[in-house]
């Protein structure tokens, strides 16, 4: 391989300042590695790098090194056969996250964002869900998806694989319980510790999947034939890789801190310990992360959002930053937290308790009487919360005007009412913005002395969660601005709009319906919300709510700003929640460094590691909302198990090939009604209606119809409740059911008069001892 004639002097690096401040021996950036390699006509080796380079110290080799090494895990490098470094930065190699499917293909989902791209049961083998990896684009498929395949190996995700061993022929293996996991672990002959066959047990991988092997692993530990009451959030946590126990480091660096706060942390900050900001939150709330105080200006409202300050505590390069990097955010299961930061910070120094001096960074912001954010600006301050209260209290105290509470919070009176004031031209601004408002049924649980369900209650949302939402999304919306306008890589919270394929399935369901939503082929989220107030006195809203939220993507981190579709802002980013949200406390260091003076080249972390912080923390509140998912899933079973047998009205949630998915009234409680389990009937499925229709009774079952179930099986381990259908309710609460003369009439009406019935060729399923055959419900 010829070398490179012309050296390259790492004095020109534009990061250069950057790196001194890092490093004491700085190296060449990740930027000008990556820039260096795209100039040169083939890829070089280290070797060859450092000759380019110049770099004669032995110190500075070695920082090449472990650079090079980084690059190549975080996806910016893939070596060839030769050694040589290859930029992840072409179009044809793409580097992202895999998501697997039970049957066996999977998908890259790009770091960069985009169309998922498919990837074959053969490039499968070589990974599981969740590893991340670099693959070549290849082609599209007939439908016009983008295929690809697989390069290179970036990092592992699983550890540990919780499922159900089992041993056959001599041969150990574990099913996984998370279906996305398509492989089975070899448990290879005295692995399997103390695990029988058919148990649930956790394996520890000892080697990953590759071209010749499957992954295999031994049983670290055994949970048992079934998952146990209790042992729900346990279950689900080894499930899905959620991090339980800090390591001894962590635990140490926390309890080195002081228990309060200390006066030279207080020195260079604004004090507004005599400012009488409040918390206002839920009963259950534990860590309290956000203060809030309202008063009037003359043309308008003076708003102060204090968020605590966690990056005083949290610094880059420590135990306690690493941890709380891994876990990305905190996992709320219900009745139990599994918070990203120790808890004598997310309960103590950086929890904004009443009448302690607590360090925050303060969004202050002028609003006008319309609710529009005029002015903002940021500082580091010391506050001392004047009281905690609740949503309810508040509500009462300015929707209900009770006395006795306006009496005893006579002092916060006037703010509380300020803030109730700003709300309502919040709200008056969003609403002129086109912001979406899906309505939804949110849940509590309420568990009995034993820790199993009591009951599962509606969450009523008053004016004073609205009020904490409208002063939180300004706050948000304002650091967005503020990071945007001076250019320093961030994370921002990013939502775009429709898919061309999922627009063109909610444009053919509405036309079905006599609906049109504007915007052509680029809608914005002001023609979603104009549609949602013309449907409002409609009976079907709720079903042409929930398959216009369908149509929308998921709301990811992302240094590239494209504003928030749903939300509707041009700048979207997450300032107020840094105990939990790892991406939050990116963004209070990023402010930070501006309130230091600091600029955006010197900012020690780039785009392109913000790009990968903004990949593994959307995997990580994807991978929170499936645990607690799954678990809260694995206790409503546990729940119903003592209801087998009974009737239950309810409406229909989701309607598939293989059935209806149906939620039980006042319990809130979802089950399926799988296809054999309707009437004796052949059901199509029409995917862009959503509706099942009856071959021969006419039947139709689609979304938000009401109707009469049995619960008749429920099983906890595979997180599974199983209804019959009994029939559908008409408007008078009553069941209606086909009688079979009414049948024979639909039967001959479809025929016609006079004509026979023709054979056809159908599968057949034999419903039973005395039953005849039937037809096999589609799937």
């Amino acid at each position: 391989m010829a070398k490179p004639t012309k050296p390259v002097d790492p004095g020109t690096d534009p990061n250069l300042a950057r790196e001194k401040g890092k490093y004491d021996k700085p190296v060449p950036s990740r930027e000008f590695i990556l820039e260096t390699l795209g100039n040169q006509a083939h890829p070089l080796t280290r070797e060859e790098l450092i000759d380019l380079f110049g770099l004669e110290d032995p110190d500075a080799f070695e920082g090449l090194r472990r650079r090079l090494i980084a690059m190549e895990r975080d996806g910016q490098l893939v070596r060839n056969r030769r050694g040589g470094y290859v930029p992840v930065d072409q179009e044809e190699l793409v580097r992202g996250r895999i998501i697997g499917h039970r049957d066996g293909h999977g998908w890259l989902a790009p770091d960069v964002g985009g169309e998922r791209i498919f990837l074959s049961p053969r490039d499968m083998r070589l990974v599981l869900h969740g590893d991340r990896a670099v693959v070549q684009l290849i082609g599209v498929d007939d439908t016009g998806k983008p295929e690809g395949r697989l390069v290179d190996v970036l990092s592992r995700a699983n550890r540990t694989v919780v499922g159900r061993y089992f041993s056959e022929s001599g041969v150990g293996f574990v099913v996984p319980q998370n279906r996305r996991l398509h492989q089975d672990i070899i448990v290879p002959t005295g692995e399997q510790g103390d695990a029988l066959d058919g148990e649930l047990a956790v394996v520890e991988l000892h080697q990953q999947p590759g071209p010749r092997n499957q992954p295999i692993g031994r049983i670290v530990q055994v949970l048992g034939e079934h998952i146990a009451p209790g042992t729900e959030i346990e279950t689900a946590a080894l499930t899905y890789d959620i991090p339980m126990e800090w390591p001894p480091e962590v635990l140490e660096r926390a309890a080195s801190l002081p228990d309060q706060v200390t006066p030279d942390a207080i020195e260079g900050r604004t004090d507004l310990r005599n400012v009488p900001l409040v918390t206002i939150d839920s009963a259950d709330a534990r860590d309290f992360d956000d203060a809030v105080y309202c008063e009037r200006t003359r043309n308008g409202y003076r708003l102060l959002v204090a968020i605590a300050d966690v990056s005083h505590y949290v610094r880059p390069g420590t135990p306690l930053d690493s941890e709380a990097r891994e876990r990305g955010n905190s996992v709320y299961f219900p009745g139990k937290v599994v918070p990203m930061l120790p808890e004598k910070l997310s309960n103590g120094l950086c929890s904004l308790n009443p009448r302690v001096d607590r360090l925050c960074i303060v969004c202050e912001m002028l609003v006008s009487e319309s609710g529009e954010v005029r002015r903002s600006r940021f500082y580091r301050a010391v506050m001392r919360s004047r009281a905690r209260m609740l949503y309810d209290v508040v509500a009462r105290i300015v929707v209900d005007q009770e006395p006795e509470l306006r009496a005893r919070y006579r002092e916060l009176l006037p703010h509380l009412q300020n803030l109730h004031d700003l709300y309502g031209a919040l709200r008056q601004a969003r609403g002129k913005r086109g912001a979406i408002d899906f309505e939804s049924t949110e849940t509590e649980i309420v568990f009995n002395p034993d820790g199993g369900i009591e009951a599962i209650e509606p969450v009523e949302r008053n004016d004073a969660h609205k009020l904490i939402e409208e002063c939180m999304l300004a706050a948000n919306m304002a650091t967005a601005r503020y990071l945007r306008r001076h250019r320093i890589p961030t994370l921002f919270r990013i939502h775009e709009g429709p898919e061309a394929d999922r627009l063109d399935i909610l444009r053919q369901f509405l036309a079905a319906v006599g609906l049109h939503l504007g915007g052509g082929d680029n809608p914005r989220a002001s023609d979603y919300a104009r549609l949602m107030e013309q449907v409002s006195s409609r009976p079907d809203r709720n079903m042409i709510q929930t398959v216009m939220l369908r149509s929308l993507q998921q709301a990811v981190y992302h240094p590239d700003n494209v504003g928030h579709f749903g939300l509707a802002m041009e700048e979207y980013a997450h300032f107020t929640s840094p105990i939990r949200r790892y991406p939050d406390l990116l963004v209070h260091r990023a402010i930070g460094h501006l309130l230091d003076g600091g600029r955006a080249e010197d900012f020690p972390v780039s785009t392109d590691e913000m790009l990968s912080l903004g990949e593994h923390c959307s995997m990580t509140e994807r991978r929170a909302d499936e645990a607690t998912r799954d678990a809260l899933m694995i206790m409503k079973c546990h729940f119903m198990r003592e209801r087998i047998g009974e009737d239950f009205n309810g409406v229909i949630t989701g309607v598939t090939g293989f059935g209806l998915f149906v939620e039980l009234d006042d319990i809130y409680v979802d089950g399926l009604v799988h296809v054999t389990a309707l009437e004796n009937d052949f059901f199509h499925f029409d995917p862009i209606n959503l509706k099942l229709t009856g071959e021969r009774s006419g039947v139709v079952y689609q979304l938000t119809d009401r109707v009469h179930v049995k619960l008749a099986k429920v099983d906890p381990d595979e997180r599974k409740i199983d209804l019959v259908m009994l029939g559908k309710l008409d408007n008078g609460g009553k069941v209606q059911r086909v009688t079979p003369s009414e049948e024979r009439q639909r039967r001959r009406t479809r025929r016609g008069p006079g004509k026979a019935r023709g054979k056809r060729s159908e599968t057949v399923d034999f419903a039973g001892p005395g039953k005849g055959p039937r037809r096999r419900g589609k799937r």
